[in-house]
């Protein structure tokens, strides 16, 4: 249950950004609801994680390399900004990161 809440608290926050973008510097009603929506229920969704016992290093390093990753992709897919090796080798980084986070708490 912790982990769905995290990518619920992932999806939220990805959401929420990608809605910033098309709020149009909150010009645009509908998206900037969105970005408020989204961003609380990733606060809430994430404090969640945290009160189940999920570690904090864990729990943030997860929900924010997986958010970047996805906001990338997003930002590739849906307004075709380009994505190039060097960020794709940031993002492998990142998750290789996140993934060093994990087993350490395994090997505690």
């Amino acid at each position: 249950m912790t982990w769905m809440l995290l990518a619920g608290a992932i999806l939220a926050e990805v959401t929420g950004t990608v809605c910033l973008r098309l709020s149009d510097g909150f010009s645009r009603v509908v998206p900037t609801i969105v970005v408020v929506v989204g961003y609380v229920a990733a606060f809430v969704l994430l404090s969640q994680v945290l009160k189940r016992g999920m570690p904090i290093g864990v729990a943030y390093g997860v929900w924010a390399a997986v958010g970047v990753a996805l906001v990338a992709l997003a930002g590739t897919v849906i307004f075709g900004e380009a994505l190039t090796g060097v960020q794709i080798f940031g993002l492998v980084l990142v998750a290789g990161g996140v993934m060093a986070l994990e087993m350490g708490k395994a090997g505690a």
